[in-house]
């Protein structure tokens, strides 16, 4: 059984860098300065719980409605916790008046998003070195 909760940054902050970093800095060679970064503040950040307490995924909505920092552990994937977290966070940002929201997706990853109704948008860009591309769903 997996729980999502929805945290400030404060309280999200040690299980979410963590997590983060494990999969964007050591998996995917993100520098470790451009993964956290000034916006995680005033962010919504959603963390999934595995069994009680072990986090193992997590993502935020900023507050022009972007989702982000998508991420969930590599022993943990493919069991639906990415698109949990995804709708959770469409869902606060339904819950608080936002129209659309956007994100900019690794192209690996544009399937999973396309499930999830979002339209991809623009050309394929390079973001810390990896390929990306803008998607949108209106809400």
């Amino acid at each position: 059984m997996t729980r999502i909760v929805l945290q400030a940054w404060s309280d999200a902050q040690p299980e979410a860098s963590r997590i983060r970093f494990s999969v964007f800095v050591e998996e995917q060679r993100v520098p470790l300065e451009m993964e956290l970064d000034e916006f995680d503040p005033h962010c919504v950040h959603a963390l999934a719980f595995a069994g009680a307490a072990q986090p193992v995924a997590t993502g935020r909505l900023l507050p022009d409605g972007h989702i982000g920092r998508m991420a969930v552990l590599k022993a943990w994937r493919g069991r639906g916790i990415g698109g949990a977290i995804l709708e959770r966070l469409v869902e606060a940002a339904r819950e608080r008046g936002d129209r659309e929201v956007a994100l900019s997706a690794q192209t690996h990853a544009l399937a999973f998003y396309r499930h999830h109704q979002f339209v991809a948008e623009g050309e394929v860009y390079l973001d810390a070195g990896i390929p990306h591309q803008m998607m949108r769903r209106r809400l």
